[in-house]
C-alpha cells in the first residue's frame, strides 16, 4: 500500500506537473527541503507508482497537426475481446492522443490530433473506420483549448 501523500510530497507534485525539467536542487529549494530528502521522496513516489513518468508537452499547431477532434464511438459487441481489439487498434494510431473505455452512450472517447477537415477525414476513413466491430462514431471539433494540465494533485 502506498504512503499517504502529506503536504511536501503534494507540493513536490504541483511543482513537477508544473516543470517537469526542475532539476532535485531547484525542486528541494522550491519546496523547502534540503536536496537529498527530496530526492528520496520523489524516489518513493516514482516507485510508488504516483509519479508515472515524464513529458514534454507539445505545441500541436505548431508541428502542423492543430485541430483538436474528440471522437466518441459504439462498437457492436462489448465483449472482452472486441474492447481489446478495438483499443489496441487505436493505441498503434499516431494521431491518438488519449482513449477512455466510457459508460454511457459511446464505448469510446477518442482524441486526436489531425491538421484540419482533410486531416478528419483521412483518420475517420483510413484508420477509424477499418477497425473490426465499429457501430458508429460521432466527430466533435475542439474550437480551442481554455485548460490544459497534465495532471491534478488532490488536496
Amino acid at each position: 500500500m502506498a504512503k499517504a501523500l502529506d503536504a511536501i510530497d503534494r507540493r513536490i507534485l504541483k511543482a513537477l506537473v508544473g516543470n517537469g525539467r526542475l532539476s532535485n536542487a531547484e525542486l528541494a529549494k522550491e519546496v523547502g527541503l534540503s536536496a537529498s530528502p527530496c530526492w528520496q521522496r520523489v524516489r518513493r513516489m516514482e516507485e510508488e507508482g504516483i509519479i508515472s513518468g515524464y513529458t514534454a508537452l507539445l505545441d500541436h499547431q505548431a508541428l502542423g497537426v492543430g485541430e483538436t477532434v474528440m471522437v466518441e464511438v459504439q462498437l457492436e459487441h462489448h465483449d472482452a475481446d472486441s474492447l481489446e481489439v478495438f483499443t489496441e487498434a487505436m493505441a498503434k494510431i499516431p494521431e491518438v492522443l488519449e482513449i477512455y473505455l466510457m459508460a454511457g452512450d459511446f464505448d469510446y472517447f477518442v482524441k486526436i490530433a489531425v491538421s484540419g477537415t482533410q486531416g478528419v477525414e483521412e483518420f475517420l476513413r483510413e484508420k477509424l473506420f477499418k477497425v473490426t466491430g465499429l457501430r458508429h462514431s460521432k466527430s466533435n471539433f475542439a474550437l480551442r483549448c481554455v485548460k490544459q494540465v497534465a495532471a491534478y494533485v488532490p488536496g
